[in-house]
C-alpha cells in the first residue's frame, strides 16, 4: 500500500511540473513523459512511447535521412542528443540553450528552449530525465522589439513607446538598478571637471 501511495504521489508531482519532461534511453527513445509534454505533443501514447525524441517533437531534421532522428548530419550538433549522451557518461546538464526547428500544423516553426538532463537509474536500467523549457516568447521579444536609434525607447505591440526600464517593468515586472559603465563614468567625470574648471575661470575670487 505504501509503495502504491508513493508511486501515485511521484506521478502527481511529475505531471504537475510545468516543463516538458521525458524519460529517455541512450538513443533518446521516450520511455515516459509528463502531462505538460502530453499537452504539447497532442499525440496518443502509442505515437510517443519507444520513439525517438526528434521524431515525436517533429524535428525538421528527423526526416532528412531514412534512419531518422540522430542519423542526419545535423544531429551531430543536436543539443538534446548531445546532452543526453553526456548524462549517460555521468554528467548533469542544466539549462543549456538551443534552437529547434520543428514542423507544427504543417509549418516550419523555431522553438527556443533550455535543455536540462540528469542521469537516472530505474530498476537497474540507466536512463535520462530530459527537461525542455520553452523560452520562445523571450527569444521572440529579444529579436523583435523595435528600438529608437536616437533615444533608445522601445515600442510594444500597441505601438506605444516606452523607456527600456518602463517596458520591462510593464511586461515582465523587471526592475533595473542604475550605475555607470567605465566609459560613461569617465565621460561624466570629465564633464564635472570641465564644469569646475569653467567656474574657476568665471569666478576666480570665489576659489581663493
Amino acid at each position: 500500500m505504501k509503495d502504491s501511495v508513493n508511486t501515485d504521489m511521484f506521478r502527481t508531482v511529475f505531471d504537475a511540473m510545468p516543463l516538458l519532461i521525458f524519460v529517455v534511453d541512450d538513443d533518446v527513445r521516450i520511455q515516459e513523459y509528463n502531462a505538460t509534454a502530453a499537452d504539447f505533443l497532442t499525440l496518443q501514447s502509442s505515437a510517443i512511447l519507444k520513439r525517438r525524441g526528434g521524431e515525436v517533437l517533429k524535428c525538421l531534421h528527423a526526416t532528412e535521412v531514412p534512419g531518422g532522428c540522430g542519423r542526419a548530419p545535423f544531429c551531430q550538433n543536436c543539443v538534446i542528443r548531445n546532452s543526453v549522451d553526456e548524462s549517460f557518461r555521468g554528467g548533469r546538464i542544466v539549462r543549456r540553450r538551443t534552437r529547434m526547428e520543428v514542423i507544427r500544423d504543417d509549418n516550419k516553426q523555431e522553438i527556443y528552449a533550455l535543455i536540462s538532463v540528469s542521469p537516472l537509474l530505474y530498476e537497474q536500467r540507466p536512463l535520462a530525465l530530459l527537461m525542455i523549457e520553452d523560452i520562445s516568447e523571450i527569444a521572440e521579444i529579444k529579436r523583435l522589439i523595435p528600438i529608437c536609434s536616437v533615444c533608445k525607447k522601445v515600442q510594444d505591440k500597441k505601438k506605444t513607446w516606452f523607456r527600456v526600464e518602463a517596458y520591462f517593468k510593464e511586461h515582465w515586472d523587471v526592475d533595473f538598478s542604475h550605475g555607470f559603465c567605465p566609459e560613461c563614468y569617465q565621460i561624466e567625470l570629465d564633464k564635472l571637471e570641465a564644469r569646475q574648471s569653467d567656474q574657476k575661470t568665471h569666478f576666480p575670487s570665489f576659489y581663493r
